[in-house]
């Protein structure tokens, strides 16, 4: 298996269930597919560089994940399908400096999840 990661856009109009029920649909495609979840890191609203579909900004989303080289056609296929999808990248980490830096990556989304999970005494 191989890792892999996803930076998704969705539309800002969307409300937070909305905006997790389209994570969650794009986490089912790789799970579905054998692909196993390794973080998610959610990075907000931010402001796009260019306007795109008439949307100045976006709601920023990157996934983590290992998985076979099959799967990514579908899964692309099914972001380019997604209305609520304004833009997405995909990233392979082939190289063992590059397969470092995804570790780390996936342990500091890790960390901020479980920072973000704990409730403030």
């Amino acid at each position: 298996m191989r890792n892999y990661e996803n930076l998704v856009i969705v539309k800002p109009t969307f409300t937070a269930e909305e905006i997790q029920a389209s994570v969650k649909a794009i986490e089912e495609v790789i799970t579905s597919n054998g692909g196993e979840i390794q973080a998610t890191s959610s990075m907000g609203m931010r402001k796009l560089a260019y306007p795109v579909d008439k949307h100045a900004r976006g709601y920023y989303t990157v996934l983590f994940y290992k998985a076979e080289g099959t799967i990514i056609n579908e899964l692309e296929r099914n972001l380019k399908i997604s209305e609520d999808v304004i833009k997405f990248l995909t990233v392979k980490y082939v190289k063992n400096k590059e397969i470092a830096q995804f570790d780390k990556l996936v342990a500091a989304a890790n960390k901020k999840a479980t920072i973000a999970a704990t409730p403030a005494p």
